[in-house]
């Protein structure tokens, strides 16, 4: 989160944006506070996973972007677990 330039209260700000996008693209129903941590959370997957194949998202959109691809793949896991 430090590398791409942005504070904790930007963090939840987009990290509830990302997951609220998350949640409209994967037709699920969570909360706010979820769709936050999903958002924070997703975001730290995604760039873990695409660092791993050279991949580097910076900047407000980047932390977006990884949020919502992290948010995505959790709501995902969360899915096959529940099943």
């Amino acid at each position: 989160m430090e590398d791409a330039g942005i504070g904790w209260i930007a963090a939840i700000i987009i990290g509830g944006i990302a997951g609220w996008l998350a949640e409209m693209f994967m037709k699920s129903n969570m909360g706010v506070l979820m769709n936050i941590v999903l958002g924070i959370v997703g975001a730290a997957i995604a760039n873990i996973l695409l660092g791993v194949i050279g991949v580097s998202l910076g900047g407000w959109i980047g932390y977006l972007i990884a949020g919502f691809i992290g948010a995505c793949i959790l709501i995902a896991i969360a899915r096959a677990i529940r099943r």
